[in-house]
């Protein structure tokens, strides 16, 4: 299992890297260091949703929600329930696939990139005669780092969406509010207006 979440965790850190060079940041480790650091709050979760006595009968595994970390790497066996919301209200099923790995962006990397990636709301249904279990590595950061964008994603066009803040106090608000509330929202830098703009 240790072996198992060093690969995922460097895994993780080479598709930081990545978006990072896609964003041209000068530092292309600007977003993995904070993973890479000793004092890190990374964790892993294994997730079991127990099977329905029919398939007519749907049940909630776990309810709508973004992960509030900066990356979520998932696998899961080959039963379906996960959906994805990328419109508020429509929910896309994710079609399982137990050779690929499933990544979600995080709240944190939402606001370290400034609004160019989204943290993805998304859910899990169990609603299958067979069990779905999945595996998740959430990668955050150390509790006192401090969680801002580089200066290339802060332009005149495009201001800081978020105001700065560390993990600890991101982390503490995130789990004092329901799992469905948009805990981002409470960060916002500027107008709800023209933050709903910039994103768009």
């Amino acid at each position: 299992m240790n072996n198992y979440i060093r690969a995922v965790r460097e895994l993780a850190c080479e598709i930081l890297d990545l978006m990072a060079e896609g964003l041209w940041v000068r530092d292309p480790s600007y977003f993995s260091k904070m993973i890479r650091d000793v004092e890190n709050d990374s964790f892993f979760r294994i997730n079991h949703y127990p099977s329905c006595c029919n398939n007519n009968t749907t049940r909630v595994g776990f309810g709508e929600h973004s992960d509030p970390q900066i990356l979520t790497i998932l696998r899961s066996n080959d039963v379906g329930g996960l959906q994805i919301s990328p419109d508020h209200g429509v929910w896309i099923p994710v079609a399982p696939d137990s050779a690929a790995f499933c990544v979600n962006v995080g709240d944190v990397l939402q606001a370290m990139t400034n609004g160019r990636f989204v943290s993805v709301r998304h859910r899990a249904l169990s609603y299958s005669s067979q069990s779905r279990m999945s595996m998740a590595y959430f990668g955050a950061p150390a509790l006192q780092a401090r969680v801002s964008a580089p200066p290339e994603m802060v332009t005149t066009n495009r201001p800081s969406l978020y105001r700065p803040f560390t993990w600890a106090e991101y982390k503490a608000t995130a789990y004092s509010l329901s799992l469905g509330d948009n805990r981002l929202d409470l960060f916002i830098n500027c107008k709800d207006d023209d933050h709903k703009k910039l994103l768009d």
